[in-house]
């Protein structure tokens, strides 16, 4: 009886100690300038979206050391397509889709990754639609020709303005950006341009629009540029 006891004591002093923690994963973004945070899922975003995973660990055991995986998996897929090893990663999304990132933590006691938590991330498809006529006559109403509002997930974008002698008068490549009916410093008159872009979406998309521009200055309140 005594040999088995010291046999089972000795068997327990062998054993490693469990290694504890505790963790509230999070994801951290920014849109429009409003800063967000998540732990289960972030919907309908827009590409392209730089977003922050962190751990948050908390009441970590003394001697303790996690090993951090984080691992982005797409939705009907079963590998992750990339895997990250620390405890706070950065990653831009500009894929449409659904995308589930897994945080699994060890510590080095020869036992899997424990899986914490997953956060899904959704990025919508992509859409891109430009206005065929602006006012810019200082009221604050479409002032600027640009794209309109409703623009999704575009992660390239490239557009150009030009006269009815192909002359090109402006060019700009941020999707919120646009031309304020100048060239060279000076208003150009009233008339028809054209406007050509080239963008492409998170769905893969590609834009290739082509149309005329109705620059108007008479038009004040109302005028909506459809």
């Amino acid at each position: 009886m005594k040999i088995k006891l010291y046999f089972v004591l000795s068997l327990i002093l062998l054993l490693p100690a469990a290694a504890w923690a505790d963790f509230d994963p999070k994801a951290y973004y920014t849109v429009d300038g409003d800063d967000f945070e998540e732990s289960e899922t972030i919907n309908d975003a827009q590409a392209p979206l730089n977003v922050t995973f962190k751990a948050n660990p908390s009441n970590i055991d003394e001697g303790t050391v996690p090993s951090y995986e984080w691992k982005f998996v797409k939705d009907g897929n079963t590998d992750p397509y990339i895997t990250r090893y620390e405890e706070n990663t950065e990653f831009e999304f500009r894929e449409s889709g659904v995308t589930a990132v897994s945080l699994y933590v060890s510590y080095g006691d020869g036992n899997d990754p424990e899986l914490i938590s997953t956060i899904r991330v959704s990025i919508s498809t992509s859409l891109l639609e430009m206005p065929n006529a602006f006012s810019p006559n200082g009221d604050g109403i479409n002032d600027i020709y640009k794209a309109k509002d409703n623009h999704k997930s575009i992660v390239e974008f490239k557009a150009y303005i030009f006269n009815r002698w192909g002359q090109k008068l402006y060019e700009w490549s941020d999707i919120d950006g646009g031309w304020d009916g100048t060239h060279g410093g000076k208003p150009v008159k009233a008339g028809v341009y054209f406007v050509l872009v080239k963008a492409k979406g998170a769905d893969g998309t590609e834009y290739n629009i082509k149309r005329d521009v109705n620059l108007l200055r008479d038009y004040t309140e109302g005028f909506s540029g459809e």
